[in-house]
């Protein structure tokens, strides 16, 4: 009888144990909306009662959301980890609003976003269009909780960008590079080969070695890509077509790391130009890696940026 009330006695300490700490692990994430010019945004802190400085992450696209960055939880063992969708993805607000989706507009947002959290130190990760937002936000708002700024995969200059897309695309099989002149072919079997060598370009470019994961599938996310980019990422129609920050690199005055993939459509010979026009700057070029890196070779990537914020 005794070992039964023992057995009994111990496994009450070990539930009450295993309650406590999953009440603690819900404590830990924190969500909410932030009012941003154009209407509300969702944001998400992971690892909200760590002690480290928090690193605010910005997502691709415009407008693919945070929904792909799950596993930056990765990182919040240390730290918070803010995550947020952009306005017009996600979980924020999708106004039908072509107008909304501007470079300015975007700034505009993210400082309403740091303002909100009121963080006095911060880290900024862009990966992508994430990238152009941050660089942009840290030049003209020169944000003093600002403290060092991650690049990954990074879109400083449009022409430049696409350079290196037609690059890619000539190194395409020959029905590939056929079918990319497709895309307004007035015939749906044209179209649906001009698609086919979308994806294809994509699986070797953007998700090498990973599944695809694309979030604006419904809704803003879309138009707001159309409106600032174009059609796909082999070419900018959008009113971000003649965009370069290439000239001012130089005025970046806090710690920066580059990360790239081997295969990145943000390519490792871009990247590394980007690099050496940044004073404080550093490179990280994964292999076996492409646009997506964080989910493509996840242990390497996270122990990069774990390593450099430790640094800064």
């Amino acid at each position: 009888m005794k070992k039964v009330l023992l057995d009994r006695h111990l496994l009450a300490v070990v539930v009450f144990w295993l309650l406590a700490f999953a009440v603690r692990a819900q404590s830990a994430t924190k969500e909410g909306y932030i009012e941003v010019p154009g209407g509300k945004v969702w944001y998400q802190i992971l690892g909200a009662d760590k002690p480290g400085v928090p690193l605010l992450v910005l997502h691709g696209g415009p407008g693919s959301g945070s929904g792909a960055f799950g596993n930056f939880t990765a990182l919040a063992d240390e730290r918070p980890v803010i995550l947020y969708d952009q306005l017009g993805c996600g979980k924020s607000d999708r106004p039908d609003n072509p107008s909304l989706w501007t470079l300015g507009r975007y700034v505009e947002e993210l400082d309403a976003v740091v303002r909100a959290l009121a963080y006095p130190r911060l880290h900024l990760l862009g990966h992508s269009w994430g990238t152009t937002l941050a660089t942009e936000y840290v030049l003209t708002k020169k944000p003093p909780q600002v403290v060092s700024l991650i690049e990954s995969s990074p879109w400083l200059d449009t022409r430049r960008w696409i350079r290196d897309a037609q690059h890619y695309v000539a190194e395409l099989p020959p029905a590939s590079r056929a079918a990319f002149k497709l895309e307004n072919a007035p015939d749906s079997a044209s179209r649906r080969k001009y698609q086919q060598a979308v994806d294809y370009y994509y699986s070797l470019h953007v998700w090498r070695n990973r599944p695809a994961v694309i979030t604006w599938q419904r809704g803003g996310g879309k138009q707001a890509y159309e409106t600032m980019w174009g059609a796909n990422e082999t070419t900018s129609t959008g009113n971000m077509k003649n965009y370069s920050r290439t000239a001012n690199l130089k005025n970046l005055k806090l710690p920066v790391l580059y990360l790239c993939g081997r295969y990145d459509e943000a390519t490792p010979v871009s990247t590394a130009y980007f690099q050496r026009h940044t004073p404080h700057a550093r490179l990280v070029v994964f292999e076996n890696a492409s646009h997506t890196a964080y989910r493509e070779v996840p242990d390497q990537y996270f122990k990069t940026v774990r390593e450099f914020l430790h640094q800064h």
